[in-house]
């Protein structure tokens, strides 16, 4: 007998991406985030407890602890699958362990290589699929620097968001889309050899149409930063990029202009905040001071981490058709 809620495929929600969320969803689970973080155990979608399968293939601290947390706070049961030994796609199929997982999970939260990966799994699952980090997004990090952004800043529409570094990666790709969502001005300052893809850059240009915010994609770190009231920066050598470290940051490195020094930080607004998803490379691409110093929220957004991942399972189950279990 199956663990999981039978859902109709055509009625699961999946959260694959920042834009699987409308604005007004975004805000949603913003405000569901906020209201679970005040009252944690307020929400019981997962009583049972169900299990919610969770996959690492790639490194993991902060997401491992979170989602964990998460599922444990909504009742639920926490079942975490070494990537190691399951070799999704390799022993079998990504099809096959959908077919699997789905039967015997509530939610499966997958940490992942290809988005084509993360995209067939939610085919095939029959429950909701949550994108713990793919080589093209990080839609939950996005969700808790959101989250961090509210608490510190209030409203997000009409905020200047400046970030700076490997415009190509997961995190400004999801900074796109995330900020367009929220209404908010967002600025990727990075080498013209690390521009995001252009598809995305595309999507969130029209998003920010509807949503009165705008998209800024530069070469000049300052133009980027200056005036922000978020500045933001993450590693140069994403995971799977371990072969250009001494390329990305040696001493010829083409990011070397986009570090976070306590100048560039000093040119944003003076009330900016900082942000960075960690880890981090303190001398790389943000100084010590900046990273340690005052403007610096980085534990409060790895905290949040927590809170926005809680409610990002309860929306989606529960737009899903599965009854939330509130206490």
């Amino acid at each position: 007998m199956s663990d999981s809620v039978s859902i109709p495929a055509e009625t699961v929600r999946h959260f694959l991406a920042d834009d699987d969320l409308s604005p007004q969803e975004q805000a949603e689970v913003l405000a569901r985030a906020a209201a679970l973080k005040a009252a944690p155990f307020s929400d019981r979608s997962l009583e049972g407890p169900q299990v919610v399968s969770i996959l690492f293939d790639k490194p993991t601290l902060r997401t491992q602890v979170s989602f964990v947390g998460a599922v444990a706070h909504l009742g639920g049961q926490p079942m975490t699958v070494d990537a190691n030994l399951a070799k999704v796609g390799e022993r079998e199929s990504v099809a096959d362990v959908a077919r699997v997982l789905g039967r015997q999970s509530a939610v499966i939260v997958w940490r992942t290589y290809g988005q084509d990966r993360i995209e067939e799994m939610a085919r095939y699952a029959g429950v909701p699929v949550v994108n713990a980090l793919t080589d093209d997004y990080h839609p939950c990090q996005i969700l808790a620097d959101l989250l961090t952004m509210t608490e510190h800043k209030g409203t997000l529409a009409g905020l200047t968001v400046g970030y700076v570094g490997d415009g190509g990666n997961n995190m400004a790709h999801s900074y796109l889309l995330g900020c367009a969502l929220a209404g908010m001005h967002i600025r990727i300052g990075t080498p013209a050899a690390h521009q995001p893809k252009a598809e995305i850059v595309e999507r969130a240009v029209a998003i920010a149409a509807q949503t009165g915010g705008s998209v800024l994609v530069t070469d000049d770190p300052i133009a980027a930063v200056h005036g922000a009231d978020v500045v933001i920066t993450d590693t140069w050598v994403s995971m799977g990029m371990e072969g250009e470290k001494a390329e990305r940051q040696g001493e010829h490195s083409p990011f070397e202009k986009y570090s976070v020094t306590t100048e560039l930080m000093g040119l944003a607004d003076p009330a900016a905040i900082f942000l960075h998803c960690l880890p981090a490379y303190r001398g790389y691409e943000v100084d010590a001071a900046v990273i340690d110093g005052p403007q610096s929220v980085v534990w409060d957004e790895a905290e949040n981490r927590l809170h926005a991942q809680k409610a990002v399972i309860s929306f989606l189950l529960e737009k899903s058709g599965h009854a939330a279990g509130a206490v």
